[in-house]
């Protein structure tokens, strides 16, 4: 060991074969070099000494780099410094960039000290900031408390770290997503002693309850707005705006306007996508989930920040007791109630049979006209109409539940004395919402014919009861099939239920008689049959078109993770809509896992496109294949159908292939080009 710290490893001769100032690990010592192609990386944490997220690259071209990940945030060439060969710490403090014989500048240059006063050192710390430290040889040079590491003054890069993040972009400009510097759902603060501290948004908690830092992101304390189709007024005053002064959201805008205040905090409210609204000066800009790289700081005058949080469970149980309150005791309610019932009893005795009676024969006639009338476009209807009372026998008064929709909830029954199964949609809401998707749903699905869509058998329409009655299948829905267990699925079915949905979209996009916009493709609106045949299923938010009609302008539908990026800037939507949603769930079936997954401590992995494009980047498609072995022996097809949900899923819908074309791509017919990174369009 040399008295520079240095442990050398040395001959006879005392050449020097090994020395530990050539293989640094997060620090640097006086008289040590950094030289090209060496590096530092942090430790995980002040006390976990395992390697971190942060590493510090003097690369071949002599930019002095920090990185995030594979993301740089801060480099001498930002700095115009230049380029070195290497970078060498002085014994006066200065860190400089240095050339052959010359010294091109200062990456630290602080206020010159003795060094006989003081030990230092250079470290890229766990925060991802590099920092200078001194400590004092002697306790006469303490002039406050014990001897300790300290900062020097002006020592550190990035100064703030905080801002620095909240502008970073990665390769070919694209803002700084996958890998933000606190976890999704929080935000960066630099505290009174300059260092950063990442926290929860208001209304979100830690990932990891035992973590200090939210690294791994927060998530939210309250039940998200749903998103399954158009947000109701009703459900929107489920929810409440925090207002954070000086909070900045800089990046990942979906809607970009001018208004006032308070347009702007109502807007949000009402767009069940909206998860932060950011106002200054006139423009309201807003933001969906996962939130990034937000923070706070004094210097951002003038903005505000609208967070999106669910109203406390006990306030909306007051606020509706509230509403049921008529300023009457219970006990008057009741007795005043009770003279009502018996001056009515005897004459509704008298109606009642007799209004059961007209009832009965008219409301098959009525249901089938009503039908008609709203439907009259999509011709003659080959539909079997129920009796609600059919259907709740069938279902034993609704008892299986097979699934759960914004506005609607499917039930297992059988028909035929037993003996058919099938699934009985009832629409909850039967106002707003619920009619219309009733509606939809009717007229989208009753004149298709394809082996790979659900199949709609009749209908109920009395009065408040509105329901649907479809084939039922047997294998539940792709969601279940891909993420329902542990060990993967068949990877040959896998591909048979990707070209089936393909097909589906392709039918209702360009050979139905009426095309159809499904408008909410996802694994849970894709079902499989007896034989795992993939069958597209919940036309509720579906478009329909005219023949001469290539596009519409319409509310945003769908659902978070699958809608694609033209829904949040008020363009016209195309078929493209589907297409961008196929290439999600394409991406789902080829890796066996959800499009957003919080819960992973690789932030790479959060986003699954992010880390598609990636991993095909790398030439590392294995990596999005663990514990798969039945793809990884097919990786040319994985590579196609990756390289096809790529293209689909570009930002730009001109650059996304039409439904033809990706079956064509699926199958191999079609050469796929390389495609670019999906945001970057």
């Amino acid at each position: 060991m040399l008295d520079d710290g240095n442990f050398v490893l040395a001959d006879k001769d005392s050449v020097h074969l090994w020395e530990s100032f050539d293989v640094p690990t997060d620090t640097l010592l006086p008289n040590q070099a950094l030289k090209k192609g060496n590096s530092l990386v942090s430790r995980s944490s002040e006390t976990n000494y395992s390697e971190g997220r942060f590493q510090a690259i003097l690369r071949d071209d002599g930019n002095f780099v920090l990185f995030l990940m594979d993301f740089p945030y801060w480099d001498t060439f930002s700095t115009h410094l230049g380029n070195g060969s290497e970078m060498i710490f002085k014994e006066s403090g200065s860190i400089y960039l240095a050339r052959g014989n010359g010294w091109l500048g200062p990456v630290i240059e602080p206020d010159p000290i003795e060094p006989n006063e003081f030990y230092q050192r250079a470290s890229l710390d766990s925060d991802g900031v590099f920092r200078r430290y001194l400590y004092p040889k002697a306790i006469s040079n303490v002039s406050v408390g014990t001897r300790t590491w300290f900062v020097a003054a002006n020592s550190s890069e990035p100064q703030n770290i905080c801002a620095r993040f909240a502008s970073v972009v990665g390769s070919n400009n694209v803002p700084l997503r996958a890998s933000p510097y606190c976890g999704f759902n929080s935000y960066c603060v630099m505290s009174d002693d300059k260092k950063p501290q990442c926290k929860c948004t208001p209304g979100y908690v830690n990932s990891e309850s035992d973590n200090e830092v939210p690294i791994s992101g927060c998530k939210p304390s309250f039940h998200p707005h749903e998103c399954n189709e158009i947000s109701s007024e009703e459900e929107a005053q489920n929810f409440t705006l925090t207002e954070v002064l000086n909070m900045e959201w800089p990046q990942f805008d979906y809607f970009l306007h001018k208004e006032t205040e308070e347009e702007c905090k109502e807007d949000c409210l009402r767009d069940c996508y909206c998860a932060v609204a950011v106002y200054q000066q006139g423009i309201c800009s807003k933001k969906k989930q996962p939130l990034t790289n937000g923070w706070i700081d004094p210097l951002l005058v003038g903005i505000k920040s609208f967070i999106k949080v669910g109203k406390d469970p006990v306030k909306l149980e007051a606020n509706r007791s509230k509403k049921n309150h008529s300023g009457m005791s219970p006990n008057g309610a009741l007795v005043l109630g009770s003279l009502a019932v018996l001056n009515l009893i005897i004459f509704s005795a008298v109606l009642l049979a007799y209004f059961l009676l007209i009832r009965r024969k008219a409301s098959r006639h009525q249901s089938v006209t009503n039908i008609s009338k709203s439907f009259p476009e999509t011709g003659e209807m080959n539909l079997r109409n129920f009796d609600y009372k059919e259907l709740e026998e069938a279902t034993e008064g609704f008892k299986e539940e097979l699934g759960r929709g914004a506005s609607s909830t499917v039930y297992k029954g059988f028909l035929d004395q037993g003996k058919r199964p099938v699934a009985v949609k009832r629409i909850d809401k039967i106002v707003g919402e619920g009619e219309r998707e009733f509606k939809t749903e009717v007229s989208a699905i009753r004149g298709t014919n394809h082996k790979n869509l659900v199949r709609l058998l009749g209908f109920c329409n009395e009065g408040q009861h509105k329901l649907l009655v479809y084939e039922f299948m047997s294998n539940g829905s792709l969601a279940r099939f891909l993420f329902g267990s542990n060990s993967k699925p068949n990877w040959e079915k896998r591909m048979r239920i990707s070209m089936g949905t393909a097909k589906a979209l392709l039918y209702l996009h360009e050979e139905c008689n009426i095309q159809i916009i499904h408008c909410d493709i996802k694994p849970q609106n894709i079902l499989l049959d007896d034989s795992f045949l993939a069958r597209v299923s919940d036309f509720g938010l579906a478009k329909l078109l005219r023949l001469d009609q290539t596009r519409t302008v319409t509310g945003i539908r769908g659902t978070r993770g699958y809608v694609a990026p033209e829904w949040f800037k008020k363009s016209a939507i195309t078929s493209k809509v589907d297409v961008y949603s196929f290439g999600v769930v394409l991406l789902e079936i080829v890796c066996c896992r959800k499009n957003v997954e919080l819960d992973l401590e690789d932030e790479n992995k959060i986003i699954l496109s992010d880390w598609a494009y990636d991993r095909y980047r790398e030439g590392r498609l294995d990596l999005l294949l663990e514990n798969d072995e039945d793809a990884k022996k097919d990786v040319k097809t994985v590579e196609r159908f990756v390289k096809t949900a790529l293209w689909c899923t570009q930002e730009d819908p001109l650059a996304r292939p039409c439904m033809k074309k990706v079956i064509q791509m699926l199958e191999g017919v079609l050469e796929i080009p390389l495609p670019p990174d999906p945001s970057s369009v």
